[in-house]
């Protein structure tokens, strides 16, 4: 999978998860959710990656992870969005909201509200999580 997959995937999945929050279907909702901001992160770090060059394989076996944090150094986005943070409260709190998002959520139950409470922190156009990470994928 490369760059412009991820970052196709990243589209259909936020997508899909607008159509369930439509249909009421909450958990899935949310754990497509946050897929979308897991592929968007690893359209960042494929875009780090060169093509003529072979992967380092400790950074290539770190990058096989569902966590949002370490996906997040990995792509070696920390100090700015470390920065965006303090500048924009609002981003702040969404990101707060997304990174609690894990990939064992496809098993739970999610309330209605904590799957549009993570829909919007991802999709708000000003301070948006994916807004965010699209500008740097």
């Amino acid at each position: 999978m490369n760059r412009t997959d991820l970052q196709r995937l990243a589209n259909e999945r936020i997508r899909d998860a607008k159509v369930l929050l439509k249909a009421h279907r909450w958990s899935a909702a949310y754990y497509l959710a946050g897929y979308a901001v897991e592929c968007a992160l690893k359209a960042c770090i494929a875009k780090l990656m060169k093509p003529e060059e072979f992967p380092d394989k400790n950074f290539a076996d770190k990058c096989w992870t569902h966590s949002l944090t370490q996906l997040l150094v990995l792509a070696g986005l920390k100090d700015d969005l470390d920065a965006a943070l303090n500048a924009d409260p609002d981003l702040r709190e969404n990101w707060d909201t997304v990174k609690e998002w894990n990939e064992s959520s496809r098993n739970a139950r999610t309330a209605k509200t904590d799957a549009e409470k993570l829909y919007e922190a991802i999709t708000d156009k000003k301070h948006g999580v994916l807004s965010w990470l699209k500008r740097r994928w």
